[in-house]
């Protein structure tokens, strides 16, 4: 693989019937269609087209994407979509972004619970949050909100948190008044992190007793409930990481900020650095050493194993609204917020100090040879039948 830089698609071809000799059996249909379908993205296989110049006569062949949100080459028009459709939701307030992590000492319990885990992982960050800005001990207002779902770490290790963008206010129980937060303070990090810790084990505590768990292999002896107390026990004594960052400013940063969270996969192609001998070399941030840059080598086998655990289950919602975002009152809650923001001094950043949405760049079909023609359709090139099944894409 010398001469460029390696891809993802690279190592999956080049080491996927290697991992599925080793891991066949705890590969789930899921990985194997990812793993399938980034193998095939931008092939002939998939079919593609033709453009000529009708000044030059360049011609450009392109092969179709897959379009699986686990492929690092497809988020790129998923992402631009996306933004394009959220612009209207954004409030002329400043943001805060708060990040809820789960221990160490549960992600091998989620792995085998994924489904079950990762909601309750969403439902706990939307009830901790909800409850205690909507508390007049702190802010007293019902807020509204972004969760996304990643599940890595920079080492591509399981590591399942949520990214919360939060705007920096919220409504008032009469619905009369704009509650704006303070300058740069958005709620007390301690009381949502205990607050998180309580909730989520109650809700654990309750999946359990219900029955609702995957307990195999080496969580088996997790059927004994004295060893699951001793869990349980493990994880209330354990601090849990809730993060908040500074707060940023209006619409403009707010989008560019979005795009780097909503549809990022385990690792972009960006990152890999080389694909030599059976190994694959990547580039990672050690943020517990001072955010040091740092390269990792793995086997090419367990590059695609440690790939694959993040990938989602079927139709699983990874981008989720909540608060006066909800989809169902969306439309609703945010005129009224405009309205009441429109009313007097919020406290927010001033108009002049907010940066215009920033602008999709849209392909516009320029011939990249001569900069004058542009580029025209002239051939399309079926996919092979049957090669990869209709991709349901949830975000």
């Amino acid at each position: 693989m010398s001469g460029h830089r390696p891809e993802v698609a690279d190592v999956f071809r080049s080491h996927g019937a290697e991992y599925l000799k080793a891991w066949a059996s705890s590969t789930s249909p899921a990985q194997r269609r990812v793993l399938r379908a980034i193998s095939l993205c931008r092939t002939a296989i998939l079919g593609g087209h033709k453009q000529r110049c009708d000044q030059c006569g360049h011609e450009e062949i392109s092969y179709n994407s897959c379009r699986d949100r686990h492929c690092p080459k497809c988020q790129g028009p998923a992402r631009a979509r996306w933004l394009d459709a959220r612009e209207k939701d954004l409030l002329d307030v400043p943001y805060f972004h708060v990040v809820f992590t789960l221990p160490e000492k549960l992600s091998h319990l989620a792995l085998q619970n994924k489904r079950l885990i990762y909601n309750l992982l969403f439902r706990t960050v939307s009830e901790t949050l909800l409850t205690i800005a909507r508390d007049p001990k702190h802010l007293g207002a019902a807020i509204g909100f972004l969760a996304v779902l990643h599940t890595w770490g920079q080492n591509l290790h399981h590591h399942p948190h949520i990214h919360c963008l939060v705007p920096g206010g919220g409504i008032s129980p009469g619905g009369d008044e704009w509650v704006s937060c303070p300058e740069r303070f958005l709620l007390p990090v301690r009381v949502l992190s205990r607050f998180f810790r309580k909730r989520f084990i109650r809700h654990l505590a309750t999946a359990y007793e219900n029955g609702n768990l995957s307990l195999h292999g080496n969580l088996r002896s997790l059927t004994d409930p004295e060893n699951w107390q001793y869990l349980l026990t493990a994880l209330k004594a354990s601090d849990w990481v809730v993060y908040a960052k500074p707060p940023f400013g209006g619409p403009g940063q707010v989008l560019k900020y979005l795009a780097r969270y909503t549809h990022r996969v385990a690792i972009s192609n960006r990152r890999l650095l080389a694909l030599t001998d059976g190994r694959v070399n990547f580039q990672w941030t050690d943020y517990a050493h001072g955010n040091r840059k740092k390269v990792m080598s793995l086997a090419a086998v367990e590059f695609i194993r440690r790939f694959l655990i993040h990938v989602l289950p079927t139709g699983f919602m990874h981008i989720r609204y909540y608060g006066f975002l909800a989809n169902r009152l969306r439309d609703m809650k945010l005129a009224l917020a405009r309205e009441l923001l429109a009313r007097g001094p919020s406290g927010h950043t001033s108009p002049d100090e907010v940066a215009s949405p920033t602008p999709v760049d849209h392909d516009n079909g320029t011939c990249p040879v001569c900069k004058k023609g542009r580029l025209v359709l002239v051939e399309t090139f079926r996919r092979h039948p049957g090669v990869l099944p209709p991709v349901f894409d949830s975000s």
